[in-house]
């Protein structure tokens, strides 16, 4: 029968015989079949802690764990073990051998060094590669590892999906890929079952903590006390003082592993609406994570201002432009890189701007307009829609809605005629100004159905006149903020295709870049910037960011890119062949000095409470400062050069 490392009684030796055959590998096998593959496999004990040198050889087949709980871990570059994924009772390890089972693709496994750790007390079956073959001829057996593989392989992408959609929200940060051992409280104060209250809090008190653990005799996790139980079950109930932990404790809190991610942390909090998260191994505690702990770490307050920003009203809004601009100010001081800096607070902002959007929905049904008539999707233009607003300014967006039936066109306008009011007016609150330019969705021209968008964009590129190119420049950096993904699909391909066909228009955008050339820095700035007295003077927005834009903006629609940030712009330049790697580098390295200048300028300028400006006097700057803008301009001379090579 199975061969066994160390003696198990018959009664367990008879469960775990039962689970095997209730495997779907084994499944449909007589007596007589099942017993001769299992005298080919090894059952084996293991203590909780033992790590397990498996996935040397394809030979060794798979791991069934019968009983207990493993982890497997990949060893990275630097020697650190990082955790794939925890195996528990009844599921198999080693599925990602089966294509090399079958012959189709080589074993993926032995470029990395995997190891099995046991988290609790373990019994495994190894069914060796011999077993393995001869069941997969058996095409029930090949649909049941096919399934087994599937939820496998879901769970895997569950798990990408929520580190893709936090990287998404808020940019590559380091905070996001630490896991709980990093930053836990460790050893976690803990107290017996029978421990006195007075002692839990006077315990409490001495350490400045707002909870405790509670283990049993095994030192196994049983509960945890919070301030709030002392006060809910204590004082509030007018208690003797008689009461015991075992008496007041939570039973069953939640937990996390130390091999957790920060992301999963953060959502254990919100999700479960609890403050303090104890962290066990098996059953063993080895340490406790707070909120207030995680917020305070390396993300600077950032994780703190989202439920700022999703439970606030119309009324607070205003708070959360100070919650933001506090982010921005630890950012800044703590000298993050400006992209870095600008990634995490334009998602920030763009949290605010589609809470905004979500409240004049939700006002609008308050007020019996009913809901959206249509599927609807709201862009943002400007800097915001660039990633480059790290202070709020004024507003720029505009809404597109799914084409009415004939009969409804009129409902359907009059609901997004009050909603783009209405969403001016909380994106006001908020702390955006109205654009003096009124581009904002509020006004006809900047909100309408696919198809008057199409007309519109035509009626730009036939006029051609100096407002509509102006009027094309803001579209261009459109970005899609909330609303229907289909719809922006539609919309997005529909200007792909209007501009391909308004080649006149993208000509004369070209052409008002060269009427507007770069300063030429071999010259003297004495003699570039006339009309500035004695003073040499660059203003970064005109100078260089707006060029910058402009020559991005161009270059993408001749290779149908319709939309995205500078720096996506870029990247999508790149594949399409239209920059090199090597300029490419030089155009983000000059766009990073650009930005990092105008926020250095304009934040000193706001703590000093002076009016902004994006005007830089190479006088008070210092010489490396100088020639470190001068690099900056050559990039984009060359770039406009690039773009005019074209006309």
């Amino acid at each position: 029968m199975m061969k066994v490392v160390e003696s198990i009684m018959n009664s367990e030796q008879q469960e775990m015989y039962k689970k095997v055959h209730d495997q779907p590998i084994f499944r449909g096998l007589s007596g007589a079949e099942f017993a001769e593959l299992m005298a080919e496999c090894k059952l084996t004990y293991y203590r909780k802690a033992k790590k397990v040198d498996y996935f040397r050889t394809p030979d060794e087949g798979l791991l069934l764990i019968l009983k207990g709980t493993a982890e497997i871990f990949i060893e990275g570059n630097d020697g650190k073990s990082f955790a794939l994924e925890e195996v528990q009772e009844c599921e198999v390890i080693g599925l990602s051998n089966i294509a090399y089972y079958l012959g189709e693709s080589n074993r993926p496994l032995d470029r990395h060094h995997l190891e099995l750790e046991i988290v609790e007390d373990s019994y495994c079956l190894q069914i060796p590669f011999s077993v393995v073959q001869k069941r997969l001829d058996d095409t029930d057996v090949r649909d049941a590892i096919l399934k087994s593989m599937s939820i496998r392989l879901a769970n895997v992408y569950a798990s990408l999906g929520e580190q893709i959609k936090l990287s998404d929200e808020w940019g590559e940060s380091e905070p996001y890929v630490r896991r709980v051992e990093d930053f836990m409280n460790s050893p976690a104060i803990t107290v017996s079952e029978d421990a006195a209250v007075q002692k839990i809090a006077r315990i409490m008190v001495d350490n400045s903590i707002s909870s405790l653990m509670v283990v049993n005799q095994q030192e196994q996790l049983t509960g945890i006390i919070t301030e709030k139980d002392l006060v809910q079950r204590v004082v509030a109930q007018g208690s003797n003082g008689e009461l015991k932990a075992v008496d007041v404790m939570t039973k069953k809190p939640h937990t996390i592993s130390r091999h957790d991610y920060y992301y999963e942390v953060l959502s254990a909090f919100y999700k479960n609406g609890v403050k303090h998260l104890p962290v066990v191994q098996g059953n063993r505690l080895v340490g406790v994570v707070t909120l207030s702990n995680l917020i305070s770490k390396r993300d600077r307050g950032s994780m703190g201002i989202l439920k700022t920003i999703e439970e606030s009203s119309f009324d607070n809004l205003p708070v959360v432009k100070n919650a933001i601009y506090d982010v921005l100010s630890s950012l800044i001081n703590d000298e993050i890189s400006t992209i870095h800096t600008l990634q995490i607070i334009t998602k920030l902002y763009d949290r605010l701007a589609r809470h905004c959007v979500k409240l004049a929905v939700q006002s609008l049904e308050r007020q019996g307009k009913g809901k959206p008539p249509v599927p609807f999707a709201w862009y943002q233009m400007g800097s915001g829609a660039r990633g480059e607003q790290f202070m709020v300014t004024d507003q720029d967006h505009f809404l597109v809605y799914t084409d009415p039936y004939e009969g409804d066109k009129k409902e359907v306008e009059t609901y997004f005629s009050l909603l783009g009011e209405v969403i001016v007016e909380h994106m006001e609150k908020a702390g955006y100004s109205r654009c003096d330019g009124k581009m904002m969705s509020s006004e006809a021209r900047w909100r309408g159905s696919v198809t008057e968008w199409q007309h519109r964009l035509r009626s730009w590129a036939l006029k051609a006149t100096d407002n509509d190119l102006l009027l094309g420049y803001n579209f261009l950096s459109f970005r899609f903020l909330l609303g229907d993904a289909s719809l922006h699909n539609r919309f997005a391909r529909m200007v792909q295709i209007q501009l391909k066909s308004s080649q006149t228009y993208l000509y004369y955008m070209a052409q008002q870049e060269q009427n507007k050339p770069i300063p030429q820095v071999s010259h003297s700035f004495l003699a570039l910037f006339k009309g500035r007295g004695t003073r040499e003077v660059i203003d970064i927005k005109k100078n260089a960011l707006f060029p910058m834009h402009h020559c991005l903006q161009i270059l993408g629609v001749q290779k149908d890119i319709v939309s995205g940030t500078p720096l996506q712009l870029i990247d999508d330049l790149v594949k399409k062949g239209e920059l090199s790697s090597g300029f490419a580098d030089d155009i983000r390295h000059a766009y990073e000095i650009a930005l990092k200048t105008r926020i250095q300028l304009s934040w000193k300028k706001h703590l000093r409470d002076e009016s902004f400006t994006t005007e830089i006097q190479f006088a008070f700057i210092r010489r490396w400062e100088r020639d470190e803008l001068t690099t900056m301009l050559k990039t984009v001379h060359a770039l406009q050069s690039h773009l005019l090579a074209k006309l």
